[in-house]
C-alpha cells in the first residue's frame, strides 16, 4: 500500500476516535470548526483529505496536537 493511502487511512481513523473520545458528533464538530457535517463524515470515510487549515481547526476543536492526529 502506498504511504499516502496508509497516512489518509491513520488520519481518518485518528479524528474518528478523538472525536469520539470528545464525546462530539460529526455535527458539533463540524459547527465548532465552521464546515458541514457531511464534509467531517467524508474525512472520517476516507472520501475528502483535510487541508492543513483545516486539519488544525479540527485538531483545536478535539483539543489535540496535529501531530497526534497524523501518527
Amino acid at each position: 500500500m502506498r504511504k499516502n493511502a496508509i497516512l489518509k487511512r491513520k488520519l481518518r481513523k485518528n479524528i474518528k476516535k478523538a472525536r469520539k473520545m470528545a464525546d462530539l458528533s460529526q455535527e458539533e464538530l463540524a459547527f465548532k470548526i465552521k464546515v458541514s457535517r457531511a464534509y467531517i463524515g467524508y474525512i472520517e470515510q476516507g472520501r475528502n483529505t483535510p487541508s492543513l487549515e483545516t486539519l488544525g481547526k479540527i485538531a483545536k476543536a478535539l483539543n489535540i496536537k496535529i501531530s497526534k492526529l497524523l501518527n
